[in-house]
This record gives structure tokens, C-alpha cells and sequence, in this order.
């Protein structure tokens, strides 16, 4: 191999590392992993998270407004706490709920949050405290096509006195 086929390579290889780093900043910028400075964080416990992750949006009347940055488990409650890092000029009043819902039937989740009316804002490590957690679609869907529990309906006795009255012959 020449020396002229080993700058080449050497040249093709540089131009793939800066078009990948370049690729690395424009996700990040436009995904919006980076937080805006001056961010707050704030908590909401869930019953259930399904597939809920970090990295997920947040957001208000479909409005990405944060992401969630953490879910752990409270080992006292059994209950997911998710810790969501919030835009700074987006102020929620102190009775605003979270729910954690589906982008459509084989789509990711994300954290809607529909503001209340209260006077007063959610402070900075505050915790929302009316939360509706995620629901399994597919469980629902299957408890609806073969219900389980309960006794099964019987087939009622024949009320036609025809039916049941002894031939008269």
C-alpha cells in the first residue's frame, strides 16, 4: 500500500469522526438533553411508569416544557418517583397534574402535565402531587377479550311452559 492510499484512508477516516461528532451535537441540541440554564427540578410519585423512561419529554398542552431526568423506586411507598427537570419560565401552580401518556398505540411515553388553578407556583424541588400513572394498554385490551374471575354466565332454564309441560297424551 502507498504512501498516497494511506493519507487517503487517513483522510477518510477524519471526515467520518467530524461528520459523527457532528451528528453527536445536533442530537443532543435538538433533543433537548441538555438543560436550559437556571432549570428546576420537581417530583411526582406514579402507581405505575410502564415504559416511561429518562430522556422522556414533558410536556404542557403538547408543548415539550422538560424531560424526565430520573425514576427510582421509593422503597417505604412502592411508588416510581420521577424527577423531571422543568424549563425556568414555565411556572406550574402548586395543583397541576401529571399523567404519563402514550404518543400512540406503538409509540414512546412522555409526561403531560395539565396546569391547575392554585394561586401559587410549584417551588424548585417541589413534588406535583396529583399524578395519574400509565396504563397498560394491552392488558386492558386482553382483560377485555377473555375476562378472567367471576363466575362465567349460565344458560337460564327455558321459561316456555310449552318446553317443559309433560306431553299430554
Amino acid at each position: 500500500m502507498g504512501l498516497r492510499e494511506q493519507w487517503a484512508e487517513t483522510l477518510m477516516g477524519l471526515l467520518v469522526l467530524i461528520l459523527a461528532a457532528g451528528f453527536l451535537v445536533y442530537s443532543l441540541s435538538v433533543g433537548g438533553v441538555g438543560r436550559k440554564p437556571g432549570g428546576y427540578d420537581v417530583t411526582a410519585r406514579f402507581g405505575q411508569v410502564g415504559s416511561l423512561a429518562p430522556g422522556a419529554a414533558v410536556s404542557v398542552a403538547g408543548v415539550k416544557v422538560g424531560t424526565v431526568s430520573e425514576i427510582r423506586l421509593d422503597p417505604k411507598t412502592y411508588l416510581a418517583v420521577a424527577r423531571l427537570s422543568l424549563d425556568p419560565d414555565v411556572k406550574l401552580p402548586s395543583d397541576s397534574t401529571a399523567k404519563i401518556t402514550s404518543d400512540g398505540l406503538l409509540g414512546g411515553v412522555h409526561v403531560a402535565i395539565a396546569p391547575g388553578g392554585a394561586a401559587d407556583d410549584i417551588k424548585p424541588g417541589g413534588e406535583i402531587d396529583n399524578t395519574q400513572g400509565a396504563v397498560d394498554l394491552f392488558g386492558l385490551i386482553g382483560s377485555v377479550m377473555r375476562p378472567q374471575g367471576g363466575a362465567a354466565p349460565t344458560a337460564a332454564p327455558a321459561t316456555n311452559p310449552a318446553a317443559t309441560a309433560p306431553d299430554s297424551y
